[in-house]
């Protein structure tokens, strides 16, 4: 876990790959300041499953963690219990760092295409670096199939990525949604749609539309699947793997989206949460650790100003938090 304060990195939490920045493999009941990034301004963080990544207001990209699959980027398999500069970037202004279970993706920021890279695991085409499957690369290589497009946002989360570009494309790559194969490289939703924001869970993606409507792709366990019965909504991409229009939100517009492992959440205009799929540990917020298939509303307990998306959700692998932004 970690937080930003004015440029400043606090983590806590499980740290026993050196994830958290501090020196050491120790884990944190409590927040801590990264000392060694104290000089730096950080924008943008990003947490995979054992490693972290770091972007400063100049540019620059650090990571730390576990490194045996060459997801920091250094050029080796070491790992580390504090921040390193990605050397292959220091002469370029990276924008955003999003790191997954065992891979990292670094956005540039530029006015040409081919701004993405890929370093880490790649056995499931999640690097979309070659046309054949990778077990590793330790150094960053540039991602394939985004010529002339500009990308704006990168996610990752397990073994599988999505983008948006500034045209509101979506972009999806790495293991494959549902039943469909893993793609080797990105590939372009046909939908006629532009999109917003997207979020990625272990097995599923959450896609936001421009004009507030949500779509879902795969989710097949505990109950994330909102309604497979339901295929006239339904806008299919290659390979088979299928969009689907969350059902339960007819006439509602959505302006916020998460996912974590196996559930997903929304927030809508008028700044209600809905929640579904994975309840075991009561992360869906209803009272039970039952799991539900379609979207519930959440009972936050307490006044919050519920106007033009003032509510803020966040979905973790067994949890979520909320964040209302009115101060009285």
């Amino acid at each position: 876990m970690w937080r930003r304060s004015r440029g400043k990195v606090l983590t806590w939490g499980r740290g026993n790959s050196g994830q958290l920045g501090h020196g050491d493999m120790d884990c944190l009941l409590s927040p801590k300041i990264v000392m060694s990034l104290e000089s730096y301004c950080i924008t943008q963080v990003s947490a995979g499953w054992s490693h972290s990544g770091f972007v400063s207001d100049e540019g620059c990209v650090f990571t730390c963690g576990d490194g045996s699959f060459g997801q920091l980027g250094h050029g080796d398999y070491r790992s580390h219990c504090s921040p390193v500069k990605v050397s292959f970037f220091v002469n370029k202004h990276v924008e955003q760092i999003a790191c997954g279970m065992r891979h990292s993706l670094v956005l540039l920021k530029d006015g040409s295409g081919n701004l993405l890279y890929g370093f880490g695991s790649g056995k499931r085409g999640q690097l979309g670096i070659s046309i054949d499957r990778i077990k590793s690369v330790n150094a960053p290589e540039i991602i394939r199939g985004f010529d002339d497009v500009q990308i704006i946002t990168i996610t990752a989360n397990a073994d599988h990525n999505a983008a948006l570009s500034a045209d509101g494309e979506l972009y999806t790559w790495g293991r494959g949604f549902g039943a469909t194969s893993d793609f080797l490289s990105p590939q372009q939703s046909p939908s006629s749609l532009k999109f917003s924001k997207v979020a990625l869970g272990w097995n599923h993606a959450l896609v936001l539309s421009d004009n507030g409507e949500v779509f879902m792709l795969g989710g097949c366990h505990h109950g994330m699947l909102s309604n497979p019965e339901i295929t006239t909504l339904s806008k299919h991409l290659s390979d088979g793997a299928v969009l689907e229009r969350v059902p339960g939100l007819d006439g509602i517009k959505v302006v916020d989206i998460a996912a974590g492992a196996e559930h997903s959440a929304i927030v809508t205009e008028e700044g209600v949460i809905k929640i579904w799929g994975w309840g075991e540990h009561g992360q869906l917020g209803l009272g039970s650790s039952r799991d539900e298939s379609s979207p519930k509303t959440v009972s936050l307990g307490v006044e919050v100003e519920r106007k033009n998306g003032t509510v803020r959700v966040y979905c973790g692998s067994g949890y979520t938090y909320a964040i209302s932004t009115f101060c009285s």
